[in-house]
C-alpha cells in the first residue's frame, strides 16, 4: 500500500510538474469579502484559536519535502476517514467538525489543514475552499496556495490538483489574511459538462 501511495505521488508531481512548466498557473482571482459559512462560523466559536488574523501571510514553496507532505496527508485523511453526511452523523444539516471516524466534505478539508498546519505549512496558505459540483451541489475542499498556483486537496479525489484541473466552480474560499473572515472567487474558466462522482 505504501509504495502505491508513493508512485502515485511521484507520478502526480510528475504530471503537475509538467502543467506547471507549460503556463502560468496563476493563482485564484478573488473579487472581495463575502459572507462567512455559517457551518464554519459556528466552527470558530468552538475552536476559536483557528480562527483569527493570520500573524503572516505566505505561500507554501513546492519542494521534494514540502509536495510528499501534502500528499501524504492527502491520502492520510481520504483513506482513514469514512465518508458520511451531517444528517447520518449529526442529525443535523450541517456541522464543520474534526473527524475521528467518519465526517463529510468541509471535515476532510478541515482535518487536511489541521495536519498540514502541523507539518509546518502556514496556516494563510491552506484554506477551506466552498466550489459548485457539475451536478450543481455544494462542496469543499481545501486550497494550498503555492508559488506554483493554488493546488486543491478533495476528498472525491485522490489526486492533489491544480485548481483548473478540477471540474468545479470556484465560489468562495478563507482569507489569506484571516482564518474566519472569506473572500470571493472570480472563476471565470470555461466548465466542461460531465457527471459527478
Amino acid at each position: 500500500m505504501q509504495l502505491s501511495n508513493r508512485l502515485l505521488s511521484l507520478v502526480t508531481f510528475l504530471a503537475v510538474s509538467l502543467l506547471w512548466a507549460g503556463s502560468a498557473n496563476a493563482g485564484m482571482t478573488l473579487r472581495g469579502p463575502t459572507s462567512q459559512p455559517i457551518g464554519h462560523f459556528e466552527f470558530c466559536k468552538s475552536y476559536p484559536d483557528t480562527c483569527g488574523p493570520n500573524a503572516s501571510v505566505g505561500i507554501v514553496k513546492i519542494s521534494d519535502r514540502t509536495w510528499q507532505s501534502i500528499v501524504e496527508v492527502n491520502n492520510s485523511v481520504n483513506e482513514g476517514i469514512i465518508p458520511r453526511t451531517d444528517m447520518e452523523m449529526h442529525g443535523v444539516a450541517e456541522l464543520w467538525s474534526y473527524p475521528s471516524i467518519e465526517g463529510d466534505c468541509e471535515d476532510f478539508a478541515l482535518l487536511k489543514q489541521y495536519m498540514l498546519e502541523r507539518e509546518g505549512l502556514p496556516r494563510s496558505a491552506l484554506l477551506i475552499t466552498v466550489v459548485r459540483q457539475p451536478n450543481g451541489e455544494g462542496h469543499a475542499v481545501l486550497t494550498v496556495r503555492t508559488n506554483r498556483g493554488d493546488i486543491v486537496l478533495d476528498n472525491l479525489d485522490k489526486r492533489a490538483l491544480d485548481w483548473t484541473l478540477t471540474p468545479y466552480k470556484f465560489l468562495k474560499r478563507q482569507s489569506e489574511q484571516n482564518s474566519a473572515k472569506w473572500v470571493a472567487i472570480e472563476d471565470g474558466r470555461d466548465m466542461l459538462v460531465g457527471s459527478v462522482r
